[in-house]
């Protein structure tokens, strides 16, 4: 039985991977700074196995820290030694991650970033652990053409958040061309994430106003204060951006499967997008949004936002190709499960 590590674990992607690794019978250890997250998120995921009648606290651990600090997490891979579930690999998702921020406080986020991964993985290496999943943004991209984004579209990130996530993915890179350290590498290029896990236990719960459109149209139908759409004059067929959206559960589902495929193959460095390959407006969404949930979101239009961009959709081609799976959630299914997590849990994990 494996023992994985999870930075990050207690946000909203990490949580909804934790819950995948669990399901399939994986020891969890977790790491998170709570600074932008909340630790009930683990105790809302052992209550959802508990609905079941499974008790997962022998196999669910969690450690509050911040990956900056090596000897922390050289802590926590001793202590699983000793445990003698030694940690075989490691999800990488802590990190700030709000682009806005990022252009203001550039400095916070390569400390954050860069910093606490580079720690991370040469904490790895000292414990002769040489498998991760890193968490990579389509952000790498920058502005995108007309065209699906492929794994070898040009990198050229437009804001700091996007070079913190490339940078990353060039050290991993670079620490792959030694043939002797026999790394196994993953790193994921998420497109837009929403909704939550069916049960409504666990989902997004941003500290600060959200920035993402998912979480600001279930804030405009909770409390009917207007939404704003940035843009109604790009070059669509409404005059929204349009996005590729993915249901949060898949994006688990794929750390998961990618998780697998570097345990049972050969050391290697794999880069996949996670999207589901369909282009989606944000009037499209909202009108989705109100058709499944039967409830109406008020929005208005503003200018353009700076930084944004007209359209990011992937190529999911090798995605589905390498590890024989896709995403599998409609929109629909997204926007009933966010909308459910919010009337459950109107003030978070508060």
């Amino acid at each position: 039985m494996k023992n994985i590590l999870v930075t990050g674990g207690t946000g909203f992607i990490g949580s909804h991977t934790c819950f995948s690794l669990l399901s399939e019978g994986y020891n969890v250890y977790v790491i998170d700074s709570l600074v932008n997250s909340s630790k009930k998120s683990l105790l809302y995921i052992e209550e959802i196995f508990r609905r079941k009648d499974i008790d997962i606290s022998n196999k669910l651990r969690f450690f509050e820290g911040d990956i900056r600090k090596k000897d922390f997490i050289n802590y926590i891979f001793k202590t699983a030694l000793k445990e003698k579930k030694p940690i075989d690999g490691v999800i990488h998702f802590a990190g700030l991650k709000d682009v806005a921020e990022s252009v203001i406080k550039p400095l916070n986020y390569w400390e954050n970033n860069f910093f606490g991964s580079y720690n991370l993985i040469k904490s790895m290496k000292e414990n002769n652990c040489k498998t991760i999943v890193f968490s990579s943004s389509a952000t790498v991209y920058g502005f995108s053409s007309d065209n699906l984004l492929s794994e070898d579209t040009q990198l050229k990130p437009i804001n700091p958040y996007g070079s913190t996530k490339l940078a990353v993915e060039k050290l991993l890179n670079d620490i792959t061309q030694d043939a002797n350290e026999n790394w196994k590498i993953a790193i994921l290029r998420y497109f837009n994430p929403i909704g939550s896990h069916e049960s409504g236990l666990i989902g997004e719960n941003p500290f600060q106003k959200p920035n993402n459109i998912f979480p600001a149209i279930i804030n405009s139908a909770y409390t009917k204060e207007k939404l704003k759409v940035f843009g109604n004059d790009w070059p669509t067929k409404d005059g929204t951006c349009i996005r590729d959206y993915i249901h949060v559960m898949d994006l688990a589902e794929s750390h998961l499967k990618s998780l697998n495929y570097l345990i049972e193959n050969d050391p290697q460095l794999l880069i996949l997008n996670i999207g589901k390959g369909r282009g989606i407006s944000v009037i499209e969404l909202i009108k989705t949004f109100e058709n499944v949930n039967n409830i109406s979101v008020p929005f208005e239009f503003d200018k353009r936002r700076e930084g944004d961009v007209c359209q990011l959709v992937a190529d999911n081609s090798k995605l589905k190709s390498i590890l024989n799976w896709s995403p599998t959630k409609s929109l629909e299914e997204m926007c009933i499960d966010g909308w459910k997590w919010k009337n459950l849990n109107p003030k978070g994990y508060l």
